[in-house]
């Protein structure tokens, strides 16, 4: 497919559909389709499917002065993504990239919130593809958008007479990550600083903040943060108790935060991985969680019933090697993708 289509929206942080990433071998058995054969450039009247959407954006990590590249990291994901196998019933689209023009961040973020609390609206799940991980405000920006306008509350949501809202949804969200992101965003917006603006708008709104972030290396994160974290209730998991032995115990503490929630988010940012599997990051991880060690707590996930949006961030490819990270990337994609 070498075709390009233009997006619902006339903004101009939204790029037109480049469908040529999309290629790949084609098999003469039956049944044997990959993901360039299926995915289409989604279309006004499209079937709900999983709807891919790029944020080619660099300047939240500019910002965090770390190492800039992550614009092309949508690019490099459906590159690697077009020739694996297709596992899924449902349809999938390609609803394009949002794209940062130079340092307007805020911009950005706020186009992207819009276009996923469409494709929202319209049915479908949404899946990010970053970009640094600055994403993760616009995508949970995007959900309690779409929450908001449609009041899309399972029964169990939180009453609220704070106004605008009628009710508190119980928004999980799930950071797999070596990184907090809490720094204060008093100064200065950033790759390191999502999580601690969802504290502040969910605190705007009078709705429950409710954060776990997996994999944390206690080296790349301060003492303030770690007092973050604690004060705003956090569960935190660090990269060290990643051990087969912990396995079953770590999905079963994913469980009981996942059964205080009525809808999930998960933002997976690469540097979780050790520098081996994901060098093609920002800040490659001395540690790191492997993908096999992190694959079962995907899988809760996904087969919870209340995954709402996904994304994943800080692909690098400028700095990558032989494409793993952007391999890795896609493989996430399909796990998360697989019918179930």
């Amino acid at each position: 497919m070498n075709e390009k289509t233009r997006t619902a929206s006339a903004n101009d942080n939204m790029s037109a559909i480049d469908m040529s990433p999309w290629q790949g071998r084609t098999d003469p058995e039956p049944d044997s389709d990959r993901w360039h054969q299926r995915i289409q450039p989604l279309a006004p009247s499209a079937v709900p499917g999983t709807a891919l959407i790029g944020f080619a954006c660099d300047a939240g990590v500019a910002r965090n002065q770390g190492r800039i590249g992550a614009a092309g990291g949508p690019a490099a994901i459906r590159r690697a993504l077009a020739p694996l196998a297709w596992h899924r019933q449902g349809p999938a689209h390609d609803a394009g990239d949002v794209v940062c023009q130079g340092d307007a961040l805020e911009e950005a973020q706020h186009e992207l919130a819009s276009q996923v609390a469409g494709l929202l609206d319209n049915g479908h799940r949404p899946l990010v593809l970053g970009g640094g991980h600055e994403v993760a405000f616009a995508s949970w920006s995007g959900l309690a958008r779409h929450l908001e306008n449609h009041e899309a509350l399972s029964g169990s949501a939180e009453p609220c007479q704070t106004e605008p809202c009628k009710a508190r949804p119980r928004i999980g969200i799930i950071n797999l990550d070596a990184h907090f992101d809490l720094r204060d965003p008093s100064h200065v917006r950033s790759s390191g600083t999502p999580f601690a603006q969802i504290a502040d708008s969910c605190s705007e709104r009078g709705w429950p903040f409710r954060y776990a972030c997996l994999g944390v290396s206690r080296a790349a994160n301060t003492r303030a943060l770690f007092q973050r974290a604690k004060s705003l209730g956090v569960l935190v998991r660090e990269d060290r108790e990643f051990t087969p032995a912990r396995s079953e115990a770590l999905v079963r503490d994913l469980g009981r935060f996942i059964s205080r929630c009525d809808h999930l988010y998960l933002t997976t940012d690469l540097d979780v991985l050790p520098s081996a599997e994901a060098p093609g990051v920002s800040a490659p991880a001395a540690r790191g969680v492997s993908l096999a060690m992190l694959e079962p707590l995907i899988e809760s996930i996904r087969d919870s019933g209340k995954l709402r949006l996904a994304d994943i961030a800080e692909l690098n490819p400028e700095f990558d090697q032989d494409n793993r990270t952007a391999r890795v990337a896609a493989r996430l994609v399909h796990l998360l993708t697989l019918d179930t």
